[in-house]
């Protein structure tokens, strides 16, 4: 099947611990099934691959049929970073389309234009507001994958600051709803209201 980002896997993040939530929040439910399954379907037309990346616990509860990696033991509680790492100790020579979870207003259309940047260089959905990069929206071409073993080496962990090293590409989504992250139970109230709304 020809996909938007030949050469790429789609890496859906949910391997966070939720503790501002209270409960896992790739298991809320936006829409007709559990997030982290929603993020993984919209990214099959754009991926050759999709992996859900989630903790040793998350993978016992896995549905058949989607595939998950889980974080390599020596990248274990280092944040986001780990989830780049332990794919690309897989598939090295892999680009990586991440995506977290608790984006429940990104849709395909918006992904659809941001792929159009993906090429050669990082490129990442960025927040014009807070000026920063949105990392959990981001494309890591593989050729990242030396620079951040050596950010870790050096206990660098922040996946901002080696979008910042690169000056990755800035993709300003039409609809900014599209980098609202939902992290707390009121936030997941509000979004179910306004979704419900539209």
């Amino acid at each position: 099947m020809k996909t938007s980002l030949p050469e790429t896997y789609g890496l859906v993040m949910c391997g966070g611990k939720s503790r501002r939530m209270g409960t896992d929040k790739s298991m809320l439910q936006y829409f007709d099934k559990p997030q982290r399954y929603q993020v993984y379907d919209m990214l099959l037309p754009f991926c050759e691959k999709v992996f859900i990346c989630c903790s040793a616990q998350q993978a016992k509860n896995m549905e058949a049929g989607y595939n998950f990696i889980t974080d390599a033991e020596e990248y274990s509680n280092i944040g986001p970073m780990a989830a780049l790492l332990s794919a690309w100790k897989l598939h090295p020579n892999k680009s990586l389309l991440l995506l977290g979870c608790d984006y429940p207003f990104l849709k395909a259309d918006e992904l659809q234009q941001f792929s159009l940047l993906c090429k050669n260089a990082p490129a990442s959905f960025y927040n014009k507001e807070a000026a920063i990069y949105e990392s959990m929206l981001a494309w890591y071409p593989f050729t990242c994958y030396e620079e951040l073993k050596l950010m870790f080496e050096a206990k660098e962990l922040s996946l901002q600051q080696l979008l910042r090293k690169y000056d990755a590409l800035k993709y300003f989504p039409a609809d900014t709803n599209s980098i609202k992250s939902v992290d707390t139970i009121e936030a997941f109230t509000k979004t179910i209201n306004e979704l419900n709304a539209r």
